[in-house]
This record gives C-alpha cells, sequence and structure tokens, in this order.
C-alpha cells in the first residue's frame, strides 16, 4: 500500500446515475475518483445495452466487496479509520472484528471538517472508510481528501453497515438475479420506495433514450 497520494474509490448504481444525470457539479466530483465500482445489476445492463458485448460483465457489491477487504486488511495489518453512521453502528465494527486494527471513528451526525480531518491524519491509519451516503460523501472525499495523510479512501455509503454485520441481503436467489433491492424495499418500503419504484424505470428510460439518440 505504498501511494505517491491518496487513492479514492465509490461506486455506482442506478440510483448514482440518476442523481449525477444532468447534475454535472456531481457528475465532475465522481470523475475525480480513481477508482468506481459498478454496483447493482442496472449498471451492468445499462453498460450491455450500450456498448454490447464491451460492456461491464460483472458487478462489485459492497456486501460482497467489504467482508473481503475486512480480511485482507487483517491479513496485512492495515490500519483503518471508520467515519459515518451511528455510535452504535461502530461499536459493533470494533466489537465484532477483533482482529482489525482500528485506528478510530467517528460517526456521521456530529462532527466538524477540520476537527474529523484532525483526528484522522492523527490515527496515521492507511484506509478511511467513509459512510454517509450518496452523494454527501462524495462530496466530502473531494473536497477534503487532499488534506488527509491516509493511502486509501473508501466510500461505502449504508455499506459501513457490512462491516458491522447487521446489513440485510436477500437470499442468494436474489443476490444472484441483481434483485436485492426488493428485499430492502420490502424491508423499509418508506425510504427505499422512490427510488426504486420510480427511480429504477427512470433510470431504464435515460439508457434506452441514450441507446438511440447515439445510434448505438
Amino acid at each position: 500500500m505504498e501511494n505517491e497520494r491518496v487513492k479514492s474509490i465509490t461506486y455506482v448504481n442506478s440510483n448514482t446515475l440518476n442523481l449525477v444525470f444532468d447534475n454535472n457539479k456531481l457528475l465532475n466530483i465522481f470523475n475525480q475518483f480513481d477508482l468506481i465500482h459498478p454496483d447493482g445489476m442496472g449498471v451492468i445492463i445499462a453498460s450491455q445495452l450500450l456498448y454490447g458485448k464491451k460492456g461491464l460483465k460483472k458487478r462489485i457489491t459492497g456486501s460482497d466487496f467489504y467482508p473481503i477487504l475486512n480480511q485482507v486488511a487483517i491479513k496485512n495489518k492495515w490500519r483503518v479509520f471508520f467515519f459515518g453512521d451511528k455510535d452504535t453502528t461502530l461499536k459493533k465494527i470494533v466489537k465484532i472484528n477483533p482482529r482489525l486494527i482500528v485506528t478510530g471513528w467517528h460517526n456521521g451526525y456530529t462532527y466538524n471538517d477540520d476537527e474529523i480531518v484532525t483526528e484522522i491524519n492523527n490515527s496515521k491509519t492507511d484506509i478511511l472508510i467513509v459512510g454517509l451516503g450518496c452523494p454527501k460523501q462524495e462530496k466530502w472525499i473531494v473536497e477534503n481528501k487532499d488534506r488527509l495523510s491516509v493511502k486509501v479512501i473508501i466510500a461505502v455509503g449504508d455499506g459501513i453497515k457490512v462491516f458491522a454485520g447487521i446489513k440485510k441481503r436477500g437470499n442468494r436467489f436474489m443476490q444472484t438475479l441483481g434483485l436485492e433491492w426488493v428485499a430492502r424495499l420490502i424491508n423499509n418500503p418508506m425510504l427505499y420506495w422512490k427510488r426504486y419504484l420510480i427511480g429504477i424505470p427512470l433510470f431504464l428510460i435515460r439508457v434506452i433514450r441514450l441507446k438511440y439518440s447515439s445510434g448505438k
């Protein structure tokens, strides 16, 4: 993990792409990340509709990636700082991962930018996990990454709950078909109804329009 500068990583799904549609400021923020993971079948389907065989073949979900990251961090003795979500969630991360070197944590509700940057830098951490929700976390990372003396920053959104072992997933069948959003909608309809019942059709319409307007 010897890097000349901090590396920033985030993810996109159909909801993320809906947010950046016709929002050049937000698009510019995402374009400043070093790596963007395709998280969600909507992104895969869209890429294949637009680019055919050159489209993306596989999604990288946080629920699959973060446990692997956790184990690799333990193996390599990488130091990790968690920023976001609630104090109760962060305490569970420390409790269920006793072998993980957690240099510090801070909730995502009561913080001052200058103070949290100082706290993170003083912890001498390698990896900063940021779970403030999209696009708040991406904006925060872009605005502050040049002040952070870390090696990698990963925007994880609600995925910070994966590290705490409290994020619910759909069953294996739903995971295979990319329908985990259905489980999230059922578990919390008030939070997700607009994102999925309106957002998914809107995303598909935009992709189809783009395909035919570009002549692909």
